[in-house]
């Protein structure tokens, strides 16, 4: 029967005749009736429908009776056909059966042998599965027997690499469950154990190298103190070099240094336990936290660093203090360079600012604090040395050097006020006297050490020096004072070393010394012959400034030669020669006050005596005695200038006060016979003058002025009064050649007094008509023409 092919036909409404042809249709076309039965009980029918597929069952019965009918005699065939089938089939039983039988009666032993076998399979395989499982657990157990034993001897890192292959490629596949669990619950407890363990080396390493910090720098500070030893040991001998170069190649000039000291060996400490922390924890994954648990503690170390002790003083705690700090950075640049990322550069100079705006912050204050420039200096050296260790390490140190700078001023106050005090020691406990030396080592310390005498011609001893012993020991003063400069100015700071000594050697010498000899000069606690002494002792002083300043440049490194050829000059100098020609004007002062006491006898001549007198006068014969011991003692102690001032000086002061002796009231009248005494005392000084001119080799010298020369005017007015013809002084050309230091006022002052002959009892009335002599008449002559001339 063909199929009729299946056509769609569309959903019609249910009604009681349609729905059996509806259902019909749907089931022929193969449909589904979902809808149609969906719809039907949707609409309130389903007897209908209920009715209808009954109709259609009994209909496709009928059809089904008529295919069977159709299709009898071939079924009947088939069933002939399936029955002698079976029959077959119960044949093919037996017979199977009956081999099967024979089968089993002849494979019985056979079977025994197999269940055997397979029983053997069976245990072999559960023996393989055992061992295979024994053999992963003895694996995993002899590795944390490994570990274990690691652990006991603080092999840590091998026994995280244990863990570690245990975590990742065992504890996964351990087959007994309840090793599996122990393993892992243990792992973790295990890593916190090796990081314990690794935080107590570090830590028990914290506590170590802090101990040892303090001797690391010490020991990094003593090499740097050597160094700076030898490299001036090494300009030392340049600039021997140099100076003795004009006297042809020096063998020594170079030298090859074979000596090189690793300091890197000589500063032996150990960073193991901080490498091995840090990997252990990198391998158990937490490195940044041991990183951030490095910078928290050392900062805490440095903090406590940091503070310096109250109960000892700062000079004698500064270096130890100071050399922890070194010790700690110079720890902290060896773990920058060499331990992997644990520190940051950025770490490492936050660290160091902060430390050093801590230790400038503590200098300054205790800089402030100190009294003593020796203190001062031994901190400043000390600082000096961190700075050079410390910027070998790669810190920037100008904060240091800035605080130095700072206090410049002050460490040179404070050497100001000891040299005072030394100064006014030495100043005050000198004899004043010339300095006898007796021995070739006294000469070669006092004189030879300091320029003060020639040191290629040794004279004969006793010597006696044209100094007091205060000169040397101002010289060691000196000397000393630039040293220190130089030492404390010798920081690397940016200026010009040579112009900054200079400027405090000048004050020195000008606030200090100088300062020292005038108040000693204006005490008038000196007597004649030590203020003389006093102003040679400046003389040698003010010559020395040279010698001075070219011990400072070979002190500040430059050569000799270099410093010689300098026009570089100390203002000291000006000013101590302003400090000696004030000496010599005390000296000046002190002859003219001596004399003064002499000159009094002035008072006690008989100026109205009528026969001259046989010899000079008292006073002149005491101003001659004590200008004798003047020049003999200022010949030996001062120089020739200023001998020629200080004996200058008394001459025309003697001659100053036989003239206002002259003019004034005490005077009333004298006579000739007065004036040849005077012109007598005259005769006697000026011979003194002219001999002691020549003794002292001063007439060598090219002087226009002598000592004679001082007397001029009284010697011109004692000339006027006993000349024949005194009214000559009106005529300009004789005066301006024999007279012409008189003024005209005192002349005619000192002419109403003069007398020819002194009147005696009734002397007037005797001579009343006597003829007047020639000389009385122009000195009359004279008197009036004075007086028409005022």
């Amino acid at each position: 029967m063909a199929a009729q092919p299946k056509k769609r036909t569309p959903v019609m409404e249910i009604s009681d005749g349609g729905l059996g042809l509806g259902l019909a249709a749907f089931i022929a076309n193969g449909e589904d009736l979902g809808p149609m039965i969906r719809q039907g009980f949707d609409c309130g029918k389903p007897e209908a429908l209920m009715q209808s597929l009954r109709g259609i069952v009994k209909k496709k019965e009928v059809e089904i009776e008529e295919l069977c009918r159709l299709h009898y005699e071939d079924f009947i065939l088939a069933v002939d056909e399936l029955r002698g089938v079976m029959v077959d089939a119960e044949e093919l039983k037996s017979m199977l059966s009956a081999e099967n039988s024979h089968l089993q009666e002849v494979s019985t032993a056979v079977l025994l042998k197999l269940d055997e076998l397979l029983e053997a399979c069976s245990i072999k395989k559960n023996v393989g599965d055992a061992l295979k499982i024994l053999k992963i657990c003895v694996k995993v157990i002899s590795l944390c027997m490994a570990c274990n034993n690691y652990i006991a001897e603080a092999k840590f890192r091998p026994a995280l690499k244990t863990l570690n292959l245990i975590e990742k490629s065992y504890l996964q596949n351990i087959p007994v469950k309840l090793l599996k669990m122990v393993v892992g619950r243990q792992i973790p407890l295990i890593k916190l154990h090796i990081e314990k363990k690794a935080c107590g080396e570090f830590n028990d390493w914290l506590v170590h190298i802090r101990r040892m910090a303090k001797q690391i720098g010490q020991v990094s500070i003593s090499h740097a103190s050597l160094a700076r030893q030898k490299d001036e040991e090494i300009r030392a001998r340049q600039r021997e070099a140099e100076e003795n170069s004009h006297a042809g190649p020096d063998e020594h000039k170079y030298t090859l240094d074979l000596e090189n000291t690793d300091e890197e060996t000589a500063l032996d400490f150990d960073l193991t336990p901080v490498y091995r922390a840090h990997h252990i924890h990198m391998c158990l994954g937490i490195g940044e936290k041991f990183r951030d648990y490095y910078y928290k503690n050392r900062l805490m170390q440095l903090n406590l660093d940091m503070q310096i002790s109250t109960s000892q003083p700062f000079l004698e705690s500064h270096q130890p203090f100071l050399a922890q700090v070194a010790g700690f950075f110079i720890v902290e640049e060896r773990v920058l360079r060499t331990a992997d990322k644990i520190l940051t550069q950025s770490q490492v100079e936050a660290t160091w600012e902060t430390a050093i705006a801590k230790i400038t912050s503590i200098c300054e204050s205790q800089f402030s604090r100190m009294g003593t420039a020796s203190h001062l200096l031994l901190v400043k050296d000390y600082i000096t040395l961190l700075a050079a260790v410390l910027m070998k390490y790669g810190y920037q140190t100008r904060p240091l050097i800035d605080i130095l700078d700072k206090s410049r001023d002050k460490y040179h106050q404070l050497l100001l006020t000891e040299c005072r005090k030394q100064v006014d020691d030495i100043l005050a406990n000198d004899s004043y006297e010339q300095m006898l030396i007796k021995k070739e080592y006294e000469y070669n310390m006092n004189v030879t050490a300091f320029h003060l005498g020639p040191s290629d011609v040794i004279p004969d001893f006793p010597y006696l020096a044209p100094f007091s012993a205060s000169v040397p020991d101002v010289c060691r003063i000196v000397r000393s004072f630039i040293e220190d400069s130089v030492s404390y100015l010798s920081y690397g700071g940016d200026m010009n070393l040579y112009d900054v000594v200079k400027r405090y050697l000048d004050r020195l010498l000008i606030e200090v010394l100088n300062n020292c000899l005038l108040n000693r000069m204006y005490a008038r606690s000196l007597a004649m012959s030590q203020m003389m002494q006093l102003a040679g002792n400046i003389s040698v002083l003010e010559q020395a400034c040279d010698l001075y300043l070219l011990y400072s440049a070979q002190q500040c490194g430059i050569p000799k030669r270099v410093a010689e050829r300098s026009r570089s000059s100390l203002t000291a100098r000006a000013v101590l020669k302003a400090s000696q020609n004030a000496a010599y004007n005390a000296l000046i002062n002190m002859a003219n006050s001596k004399i003064d006491e002499f000159m009094v006898l002035l008072d006690d001549v008989n100026w109205i005596v009528e026969e001259s007198p046989d010899n000079a006068n008292d006073y002149m014969n005491e101003v001659l005695i004590y200008l004798e011991t003047l020049v003999s003692t200022a010949q030996e102690i001062l120089p020739q200038e200023a001998l020629y001032k200080v004996v200058s000086g008394a001459m025309s002061h003697i001659s100053d006060s036989i003239m206002t002796t002259l003019l004034s009231d005490g005077v009333k009248r004298f006579t000739a016979s007065s004036v040849s005494g005077l012109d007598m005392d005259l005769n006697l000084l000026e011979a003194f003058a002219d001999e002691k001119f020549h003794i002292t080799g001063l007439a060598d010298l090219g002087k226009e002025t002598t000592f004679r020369d001082r007397l001029v005017e009284i010697r011109q007015l004692v000339n006027l009064l006993l000349s024949s013809q005194p009214e000559n002084f009106m005529n300009p050309v004789i005066r301006g050649k024999n007279y012409g230091s008189l003024d005209f006022k005192k002349v005619a002052i000192v002419c109403d007094k003069f007398k020819d002959s002194a009147d005696g009892l009734f002397g007037s009335l005797s001579n009343r008509n006597t003829k007047q002599s020639a000389r009385k008449r122009s000195l009359d002559v004279l008197k009036r023409r004075l007086k028409d001339f005022g």
